[in-house]
């Protein structure tokens, strides 16, 4: 692959001689080793022989060291078994307002359930001020965690003092190691911890795979429960492979530390003035000293990290905020730096590794350089070079579809603020929460009129064009109208996207306008910061005909004319987790029209109708129901589902929107017990061009 990976941060590969030392013990060697034969003798000698390896690097005792499954579990250990196992002496733990969450939620947790927590704040550098902790300390106080150096900026902690603060008051000290070890010197006699939690998937051993510090004398109470392995502190047969590469992972630090450390600094150096040079408004977070050899954490200011990432093709790197259509959700730990909004919703972290290259450093800043200057405003120069067949046009939105509609909790306060009309000429306003206005001629006939417009859900610009107008159309239909003509509402970006790729989704939309027996006339068009589109529809309707949506009425069956889950696999499609049938499936759906079922309605004995678009399936019957003064039942297993989705949202592939959603309906809706929460998310899911709910 081409991608430059400059996110080892969050992750890093195995290094090949990890994975050599593994190999024998995923294919030979493959004994418990609570057995007593040679089988598990051989077992049972290789995890002890990594236990030296790791103790050798931190400079501890072989009994002191608890494997683990990795660095989350390791704090999970480490804190909350202190927390029980000294609660008589005091309930009281203190630690920092920037940890990773794998410290901060078992915080959160043990103040549930009778303990005091105590968060430190940090300087604009994200260091604790030694002071305050002295300050914050109690009789009661029984432990305090505090990171060694920080996964996002990389600034690294005064832990020494921080230690001897602690230690003069009898108080225990934790520090997660899992962003530290490896890249700089991370030993017990230095740092005086009582307990240290390291990640082996930081430092080029397994994911899955970490260890637990416990300084002999302390106490900690078991948690997993079983058998009596390690020590009798953490029950479960060891997994032999993976504790093998830790060790050697940890073997390879204690002898090629300074070249690793050497090399990243290096690197990150040449990483970091390049952004300077390139980059002048840029702005550098985390403590210019005291900060890990391979971390850089920069802000672009106005711009938003999470569509600089996505227009970056061959760059991999983390965003430290993500943009919503109506939030910014900024990281808590430049929130507790105290970086400005403007400025930490613009910030990456690029974090380099022990093979990263000054080559691949300087072709990042290339591709990095072309897509800033295309998002500046002013922007005049060439976008030409970019080949229309390889853009990939969700990766210019930071949000999708009918996914970015405002929260309905705002857009609910807003409407109870706009007044009815009192004209009587119109039919349907905004007293109903129909997507369409009615206005009457005379009494043979009325006008319907529409407009839709959101932002893409599919790569292709064609594509696009056609699934925004079978949406705009569907509110038409929704109302058992014909449509007439439509006219183009565009936002697009020309200064990062060429012409042909606006021409190509104007013919979309042409093309499905053409099927549905319309014509498009016209239309307006805006520069904006990022692709949009949709249509104003013009349609008409006998008066005597209108289909309302809140008209349902006891005893009403319910139809739903296309099955649900777009939200979630155009999600899954802009993250590349969607295979070429899924997109085919998924495309196929969002552009069918809803002209047929429309049709159809017309000879049915139909009292309400909705599209099911932004506000999700339980949104868009809740809007029904509450005009009717009526509820309603549904049963799962008759609702139509689109392949493969219950499968991504296990995997966490959930849009905002559905989120707010779920939010949003919750108080309304009564779910069996056997209705688990990633369904409930599936019937809340934001719809892009859905099919009819007909009552």
């Amino acid at each position: 692959m081409n991608t430059i990976y400059l996110d080892y941060n969050a992750t890093t590969p195995i290094d090949p001689a990890v994975a050599e030392a593994m190999t024998p013990y995923i294919y030979k060697i493959f004994g418990n080793p609570s057995s007593s034969h040679s089988f598990g003798i051989t077992a049972k000698q290789a995890v002890e022989k990594s236990r030296k390896q790791v103790a050798d690097l931190l400079g501890c005792e072989v009994d002191e060291i608890v494997f683990t499954s990795g660095g989350s579990e390791s704090n999970n250990y480490a804190i909350k078994g202190v927390a029980m196992a000294y609660r008589e002496g005091g309930n009281h733990i203190i630690t920092s307002q920037i940890e990773h969450p794998a410290v901060t939620e078992v915080c959160l947790f043990l103040e549930k359930v009778g303990f005091n927590i105590t968060y430190l704040p940090v300087d604009s550098y994200g260091i604790v001020e030694p002071s305050e902790l002295e300050k914050e300390i109690t009789p009661h106080t029984i432990l305090v965690s505090i990171m060694h150096a920080n996964n996002e900026v990389g600034t690294i902690e005064p832990l020494q003092e921080i230690t001897r603060i602690a230690h003069k008051k009898n108080v225990l000290v934790h520090t997660d190691c899992a962003q530290s070890l490896g890249k700089i010197p991370v030993t017990i006699p230095d740092l005086g911890v009582d307990l240290l939690s390291i990640a082996g998937h930081k430092f080029y051993a397994p994911k899955g795979i970490g260890a637990l510090y416990v300084r002999n004398g302390v106490n900690l109470e078991k948690y997993m429960h079983g058998a009596n392995h390690e020590m009798d502190r953490r029950a479960g047969t060891e997994n032999v492979i993976e504790i093998v590469g830790l060790g050697k992972a940890c073997e390879l630090i204690s002898q090629n530390l300074g070249d690793y450390q050497t090399h990243m600094k290096n690197m990150r150096e040449h990483l970091e003035d390049q952004l300077k040079i390139n980059f002048p408004e840029a702005k550098i977070n985390g403590h210019p000293d005291l900060r890990l050899p391979n971390t850089v954490s920069v802000s672009f200011p106005g711009l938003e990290a999470n569509t600089i990432l996505d227009e970056l093709q061959t760059v991999a790197a983390s965003a430290g905020a993500a943009c919503h259509s109506d939030r910014v959700d900024i990281s808590h730990v430049l929130e507790a730096m105290k970086i400005p909004q403007e400025i930490a919703m613009g910030t990456i972290r690029f974090s380099v590794g022990r093979t990263t290259t000054q080559q691949e450093i300087e072709r990042a800043i290339t591709e990095l350089r072309d897509v800033i200057q295309r998002m500046q405003p002013r922007y005049s120069g060439s976008i030409d070079s970019i080949k229309p067949d390889e853009i990939k046009l969700t990766h210019f939105t930071h949000g999708l579809g009918c996914a970015c509609k405002l929260r309905p909790q705002v857009l609910e306060e807003v409407l109870k603020k706009i007044p009815v009309t009192q004209n009587s000429k119109v039919l349907v306003g905004p007293e109903t929460s129909d997507d369409a206005a009615v206005y009457q001629i005379n009494n043979d006939t009325a006008i319907i009129q529409s407009v839709d417009f959101f932002t893409p859900i599919v790569d292709d610009p064609h594509q696009f064009g056609g699934i925004a107008a079978a949406n705009s159309l569907s509110d038409i239909y929704a109302m058992g109208g014909t449509p007439l003509f439509a006219l183009n509402i565009v936002g697009f970006p020309s200064n990062r996207l060429p012409i042909s790729v606006l021409e190509e989704i104007l013919e979309g939309a042409r093309h499905k306008a053409e099927e549905a027996g319309i014509v498009i006339i016209g239309g307006h068009t805006v520069d904006d910061t990022e692709p949009k589109f949709g249509m104003a529809v013009t349609g008409i309707i006998s008066p005597r005909n209108i289909i309302r949506n809140n008209t349902a009425r006891i005893g009403d069956e319910l139809i739903l004319t296309k099955p649900i889950g777009t939200g979630i696999l155009a999600t899954a499609l802009k993250r590349g987790m969607l295979d070429q049938a899924g997109i085919d499936n998924l495309t196929t759906t969002m552009a069918s029209l809803n002209k047929n079922a429309a049709e159809i309605m017309q000879n049915m004995p139909v009292h309400a109708c909705t599209d099911i678009t932004g506000f999700g399936l339980l949104g868009h019957l809740l809007e029904m129901m509450k005009g009717s003064g009526n509820s309603a039942r549904l049963k799962f297993s008759q609702i139509p589902i689109l392949a493969d989705v219950l499968a991504l949202i296990t995997a966490d592939i959930i849009p905002g929107g559905t989120k707010d959603n779920w939010d949003y309906t919750r108080p309304y809706v009564g779910y069996d017990s056997q209705i688990g929460v990633n369904k409930q998310y599936l019937l809340n899911d934001a719809q892009t061009s859905g099919g009819l709910l007909i009552a």
